[in-house]
C-alpha cells in the first residue's frame, strides 16, 4: 500500500485525503493548529458560534458530487437551509433585497431600473451555460496544458476571456446600484470586475440561479463532515503537528518533518500556503522565487470582527453587504495602490436570524469584513480605528444603536493570517482569477523539481473560494492516482 503525506487540514486537504484513502493509499494527515479546517475554523464563546473564515454556502451541486463520490448526501452530516432573502445590500438611500428564485429577483431590479429584468433574464441565461461548462469542463481539469481550455464549448466563447465582467454588466445595466449588485459576485474570485474575464459571470448564476444556503451550525459544519468521512475512509490525523520541513533525496520526495521527527511516505500534498509549503524545501527543489511570488495578483486580505450582541438586531437579514460607499474607490486601495481603504466597503453576517443554535436566546452573534490589500501593516490601534468606522455606519444604515451592546468582540486581521495559517503576505483568499491567473497559469498541483510532491488549494487550481478547493483536493488525488496506475 502506497502512502501520502497530507500537509494542512483546510476543504483542499481533507478532499484529496477523502479521495486518495478510497483509492487504497493509506494517508496521514498533519495540522499545524489545534483544530481542522484551516481557514474554516470556528470561534465558541460564551454561547456564540462564530465561523471563523468562510461564511457564504454557494453551489451546492459541488458540495452534492464531493459527498455523492463517497455514496453519501450531506443530509446525512448536516441540514442544509436555503436563505429567503439571500442577502440584503445597503446603499446610502436605499436597500436591494435578494429574494431566494429569479422571480423575485427580477421583480427588485424591475423596482430599481424599469426594464431591467429583461436584461437580467438573458444575462443569467448566458452566465448559466457559463457555469455548465465551468463546472463539468474547464475546472475538472488540472491546468497542465493550455489545451485544457480548448473544448468545442469555450473555444465557441473564447472571447469572453478578453473581455471583463464589468464590460459585460455595463453594457446591459446603467442604474450603479444595480452594476454594484451584479459586480459583487465576482469579489469572491479575489480580483476587480474590471480584471476579471467575463467568463466569470457564471459567479451570478451560482449567485441568482442556485441561491445561497446556511448548513444548521455554521459552515464548520462542514469540515466535521469531511474530517468524520476522512476518518472512516482510514486517514490518521495529526493536530498540533506543523510541517517544518519536507523531505527530499535526489530530486524524489520521502516525506515530512514535524515535530523534530521524519515521517517518510511515497508521495507529499501540501494544502497548506503554497508559497510557505516552497520554504519547507532546500532552496535548489522550490520552483518558484520570491520575485514571482512578489509580482502575483492577490485576492484581498480581510480585518474581520466577531462579536457578541446581548439583543436581537433589527433592519438586518442573515448576510448584508453595505455598499453606501465608492466600490471602485475601494477596489483601487485594495488593488491599484494598496493602502488601508479611506471609506470601506464591508460585509455583516448574523447567522443567528436564521439558525437559533449560533447564539443564546434574545442574543445577536455578528461576524463583520473589510476587504483590504494584503501585506498591509497591521496595529490594535488600526482595528480598533476601523472598528469604529464599521459601528457608525453600521448604526446609521440600520437605524439602532449597537455599540453599548457589544459583550465582547474579537479580531482577526493580516498578522492572525500569517501566523495561524503561513499565508504570504496575509492574503484570505489565495490568488486572484485574472486572465494571467487562470488555469494553466497558475502554480501547478506538481511540483516540477521534485518526484511525487503535490500542491492543492486557492492558490493553485482551480482559485480561491471553498467550492474550488473541494475541486482542488479532487483534481491532485487524480494526479496521484494517475501516477500510480502507470
Amino acid at each position: 500500500m502506497k502512502k501520502v503525506i497530507v500537509i494542512g487540514s483546510g476543504f483542499s486537504s481533507l478532499s484529496a485525503s477523502c479521495y486518495l484513502a478510497k483509492a487504497g493509499f493509506e494517508v496521514e494527515l498533519f495540522e499545524k493548529n489545534d483544530t481542522v479546517g484551516g481557514r474554516a475554523r470556528q470561534l465558541v464563546k460564551d454561547g456564540f458560534t462564530f465561523d471563523i473564515g468562510p461564511s457564504w454556502y454557494w453551489m451546492p451541486d459541488i458540495f452534492d458530487k464531493f459527498f455523492a463520490d463517497f455514496n453519501k448526501e450531506t443530509s446525512d452530516y448536516y441540514q442544509l437551509d436555503k436563505l429567503n432573502p439571500a442577502y440584503k445590500i445597503f446603499f446610502e438611500d436605499d436597500t436591494i433585497t435578494i429574494g431566494d428564485c429569479m422571480e423575485k429577483i427580477c421583480a427588485e431590479f424591475e423596482r430599481i431600473e424599469s426594464g431591467s429584468s429583461k436584461h437580467l433574464k438573458q444575462f443569467i441565461g448566458e452566465a448559466q451555460e457559463n457555469y455548465d461548462i465551468a463546472i463539468n469542463k474547464v475546472v475538472l481539469r488540472p491546468g497542465l496544458s493550455p489545451l485544457e481550455l480548448v473544448t468545442k464549448e469555450t473555444v465557441l466563447k473564447v472571447d469572453q476571456f478578453f473581455k471583463t465582467i464589468s464590460q459585460q454588466v455595463r453594457k446591459r445595466f446603467k442604474n450603479p446600484k444595480l452594476i454594484s449588485t451584479l459586480e459583487f459576485p465576482v469579489l469572491f474570485l479575489g480580483a476587480k470586475p474590471s480584471k476579471t474575464p467575463s467568463f466569470y459571470n457564471f459567479m451570478n448564476f451560482a449567485d441568482f440561479g442556485l441561491g445561497t444556503w446556511h448548513p444548521k451550525g455554521g459552515m464548520y459544519e462542514i469540515i466535521k463532515a469531511m474530517k468524520s468521512l476522512a476518518e472512516e475512509l482510514g486517514v490518521t490525523i495529526h493536530t498540533n503537528s506543523p510541517a517544518s520541513h519536507i523531505l527530499v533525496s535526489d530530486g524524489d520526495v520521502l516525506g515530512i518533518r514535524s515535530n523534530g521527527t521524519n515521517h517518510l511516505a511515497d508521495y507529499v500534498v501540501s494544502g497548506a500556503d503554497y508559497h510557505h509549503s516552497e520554504t519547507l524545501l532546500d532552496k535548489k527543489y522550490r520552483q518558484y522565487s520570491e520575485e514571482y511570488w512578489d509580482r502575483k495578483t492577490y485576492a484581498p486580505s480581510s480585518l474581520l470582527f466577531y462579536i457578541g450582541f446581548d439583543k436581537k438586531l433589527i433592519n438586518i437579514e442573515h448576510h448584508n453587504l453595505f455598499f453606501d460607499t465608492d466600490f471602485e474607490k475601494h477596489a483601487q486601495e485594495i488593488y491599484d495602490n494598496p493602502q488601508w481603504p479611506s471609506n470601506p466597503l464591508f460585509y455583516a453576517n448574523f447567522p443567528s436570524v436564521t439558525d437559533a443554535s449560533m447564539a443564546p436566546e434574545g442574543n445577536e452573534t455578528g461576524f463583520f469584513l473589510v476587504p483590504i490589500a494584503p501585506g498591509l501593516e497591521d496595529t490594535p490601534q488600526l482595528r480598533d480605528q476601523y472598528f469604529d468606522i464599521v459601528m457608525d455606519r453600521f448604526e446609521k444604515l440600520t437605524h439602532q444603536s449597537v455599540k453599548k451592546s457589544v459583550i465582547f468582540k474579537e479580531s482577526f486581521c493580516v498578522n492572525d493570517f500569517v501566523e495561524q495559517y503561513n499565508s504570504y503576505k496575509g492574503n484570505a483568499y489565495g490568488l486572484a482569477n485574472t486572465l494571467s491567473q487562470t488555469a494553466f497559469l497558475r502554480p501547478n498541483l506538481k511540483s516540477s523539481k521534485v518526484k511525487n510532491l503535490f500542491f492543492t488549494g486557492q492558490l493553485t487550481v482551480p482559485g480561491p473560494g471553498v467550492p474550488p478547493s473541494l475541486i482542488s483536493g479532487k483534481l491532485v488525488a487524480d494526479l496521484i492516482i494517475k501516477e500510480v496506475n502507470k
